[in-house]
């Protein structure tokens, strides 16, 4: 065990309650007090690590995915399993409030509005997103937290940033080409998920401030564009 914890960076109590919780298998007893651990412990205990660490997830639903990726799926449904199992990007608790406050105002874009909106948009980019998704909720919340700030936006508006999704999305899929083991496919799928969305993030800001220094900077005579 002490060196899968050396080599896995897991302390050795995390890997005994991971053993004690049944998200990884015992290893092959060598002694009363020994055991051995093989490669398939190393990348399994690996996956459970960015579970519940990276992506959040209570050991239940740790669980839950590692289960269904012991199953025999394709890799579009070991990266749906992946996927769902992640939290939303917007939290279901911050939209509730606001999606009452829509319905008691009569819907528009505060209420169903969004949802359909959301819906529109799907239609438009002939994107295949299963009826379960999660992440037509979460785009939907995310909209009515933008309605209340009144700042609408529809289908229309977000077709190009939907373009620009897709465009990050096959790069994101491109890395996964050439690995076939199931669990390699989730754990690569976490690590794009929720290692990359910062990164993104910060490159989008980036990008947001080179742009404005192109249009804006030293047009008052205040700035120099450097």
């Amino acid at each position: 065990m002490s060196e899968l914890s050396r080599r896995s960076g897991v302390p050795i109590p995390t890997i005994k309650f991971y053993l004690r919780e049944g998200l990884l298998r015992p290893g092959l007893a060598t002694a009363s007090n020994q055991a051995e651990y093989d490669e398939d412990h190393l990348r399994r205990l690996r996956l459970v690590r960015a579970l519940i660490t990276l992506g959040g997830l209570s050991v239940a639903a740790a669980r839950e995915v590692l289960e269904a990726v012991a199953e025999p799926l394709d890799r579009y449904e070991t990266l749906g399993v992946t996927h769902y199992a992640l939290s939303a990007p917007v939290s279901a608790r911050a939209d509730k409030k606001s999606a009452e406050s829509g319905k008691n105002a009569g819907g528009g874009e505060g209420g169903n509005g969004s949802a359909a909106e959301v819906e529109r948009l799907i239609e438009r980019v002939g994107w295949n997103i299963t009826e379960r998704s999660p992440l037509r909720e979460a785009l939907a919340a995310g909209l009515r937290a933008l309605h209340e700030v009144g700042a609408d936006y529809g289908a229309d508006e977000l077709v190009p940033y939907a373009e620009l999704a897709a465009a990050t999305a096959r790069l994101d899929l491109d890395q996964l080409a050439g690995i076939e083991d199931r669990i390699d496919i989730a754990e690569r799928a976490l690590v794009l998920t929720v290692l990359m969305e910062p990164v993104l993030a910060a490159l989008r800001r980036m990008a947001q401030e080179n742009e404005a220094a192109l249009r804006y900077a030293g047009e008052d005579g205040s700035g120099t564009g450097e």
